[in-house]
């Protein structure tokens, strides 16, 4: 008891400080590397305890899914016939835009320029 490191370390603690602008700085930028390490740490930490429960999350959602198939069928066949349906439209706009730019080409070169158009240099 007679040689103990933490009571020096605490005695020492205690004493005041005088105020110094950089051992402040220094100070604050150690408590944030201090902060981002233990932050770092902490997601490891979490990442590591999800690995396995993420493989067990799928696991359970493919046994979900394979019990109530039924259910998703008829989704899956509506979201196909609504895809199609989109790309047929997306079909028909593109030829629309195509017929009308062609139109505007055609009426452009039968133009004849007139007097009035012509500038003289």
């Amino acid at each position: 008891m007679a040689v103990d490191s933490t009571f020096e370390f605490e005695k020492r603690r205690n004493r005041p400080v005088k105020y110094d602008r950089d051992l402040m700085g220094k100070t604050i930028v150690a408590m944030q590397r201090v902060q981002k390490i233990k932050d770092a740490r902490e997601q490891r930490f979490h990442a590591n305890r999800m690995k396995a429960a993420s493989k067990e999350k799928k696991q359970q959602a493919r046994v979900e899914i394979e019990k109530s198939i039924e259910l998703l069928a008829p989704a899956v066949a509506k979201r196909e016939e609504v895809m199609r349906n989109v790309v047929d439209s997306a079909k028909a706009r593109i030829a629309a835009r195509k017929k009308s730019s062609t139109k505007l080409t055609t009426a452009n070169k039968n133009i004849q320029p007139t007097k009035d158009m012509m500038i003289e240099g």
